[in-house]
């Protein structure tokens, strides 16, 4: 995981594209703002017993301001290491952790005020706070691993604080629990479905240091190839999915991310950029299967004839419906096989059946929309010239 983490970290942090404006947009995957602090920091709440708490920033985005610089409170000298905290936001892990004797006798919705108010205390402080779900299966499977008693502030101090954790830690900015909680549960799924792809990755590419080149190949490609879709897209907010599995019984991965592109700059996306690219890449290294769509965004979408080419005659009647949005608008859709490792451009015929597939799998079939071929994206430099990158 650390070694997925420090690729993410240097290979797209040094990644930018030109627009046709001649402007650099530079995508930051995992990017840290002054003052952030590591992925694990360990610390503890106040007394030293862990609330509830620990991992990344608001808003699903990496890196954190600090609180040390918003509030001025922080003493002279060395900067005071990061508390890491983890919450129990759903009711379900709150349950199942309350028999161990962790939350004083309070309800869950006790729980949360006191852990706002110890929240609200800390970041007045001038501290920086790393939050994290707390979760009732894995902080279980976590002591036992280590050989902790899940009843001690301790174990929860480790938990919070674990260097492993996926990703950039989630920085707490002095939000109301009611508007924080929404976006540290995205930010904990997004975290759980790059843990599970990063696992497939490492199976694909191997721990030695032939399989750690191989992994920096393979991250190179993706970041090329999701630098490409934010290029083809264009200006407002688009949605990227993905899903693929490895040949022989590979468990299915997907993930998606919103690709926002204003006035020729690409902004970041946080967490659900860095699970889509190593999603990808485990897709891509393991030589498998799937799909990958590029949703337009709905204000910039077709209205008018259609394209030349492949997507002049689409698909009619089906799921698609007629026409929806403003005046008429249709809001593009692109797609791109996943096959053997490669990524093919889609005919519009071809997007078409994936939606229908989609609907078929109970995902709400877009009304609308204009399917589309998908353009070329960046072929994996080597000896199968656009193949696959381990091939």
């Amino acid at each position: 995981m650390a070694a997925v983490r420090e690729l993410l970290r240097g290979v797209v942090g040094a990644a930018g594209v030109r627009t046709s404006r001649g402007r650099r947009r530079v995508l930051v995957l995992a990017g840290r703002k002054p003052g952030s602090g590591a992925g694990g920091a360990p610390g503890g709440g106040p007394g030293g017993a862990a609330p509830p708490g620990g991992g990344r920033p608001p808003g699903g985005r990496a890196g954190g301001g600090g609180a040390r610089a918003r509030r001025g409170g922080r003493a002279r000298g060395a900067p005071p290491q990061p508390v890491a905290l983890a919450l129990a936001v759903r009711a379900g892990d709150f349950a199942g952790l309350a028999r161990y004797g962790l939350f004083g006798g309070l309800d869950h919705q006790g729980y949360l005020r006191r852990a706002e108010e110890q929240l609200t205390a800390l970041y007045r402080q001038g501290l920086e706070v790393h939050l994290r779900v707390l979760e009732a299966d894995d902080f279980e499977d976590y002591c036992e691993a280590f050989g902790l008693d899940p009843r001690m502030p301790t174990a929860r101090v480790a938990y919070a604080g674990d260097p492993e954790l996926a990703g950039e830690p989630f920085v707490y900015a002095g939000e109301r629990l009611a508007e924080l909680l929404p976006v540290l549960m995205d930010d904990h799924r997004a975290r759980v479905r790059m843990s599970v792809a990063c696992l497939a990755l490492l199976d694909a590419v191997g721990d030695d240091p032939d399989g750690q080149r191989r992994m920096a190949a393979v991250m190179r490609y993706v970041t090329s190839v999701y630098l490409a879709l934010a290029e083809g897209a264009g200006e407002g907010c688009h949605l990227l999915t993905l899903r693929c599995h490895g040949p022989e019984d590979g468990e299915e991965l997907t993930s998606a991310v919103d690709v926002c592109v204003e006035d020729g700059q690409l902004y970041p996306a946080g967490r659900d950029a860095e699970a889509f690219c190593v999603t990808l890449a485990a897709g891509v290294a393991s030589g498998g299967e799937g799909a990958l769509l590029l949703h337009g965004d709905p204000s910039t979408g077709s209205r008018a004839d259609p394209p030349p080419g492949d997507a002049a005659d689409p698909p009619t009647g089906g799921p698609a419906g007629p026409p929806t949005g403003d005046a008429g608008v249709r809001p593009p859709v692109r797609g791109w096989a996943l096959a053997d490792g490669r990524l093919r451009p889609m005919t519009a015929h071809e997007v078409f059946d994936e939606l229908a597939d989609d609907a078929a799998r109970r995902l709400p079939f877009p009304p609308g929309v204009d399917p589309r071929p998908g353009f070329p994206l960046p072929g994996f430099p080597g000896p199968r010239g656009g193949g696959g990158p381990l091939g």
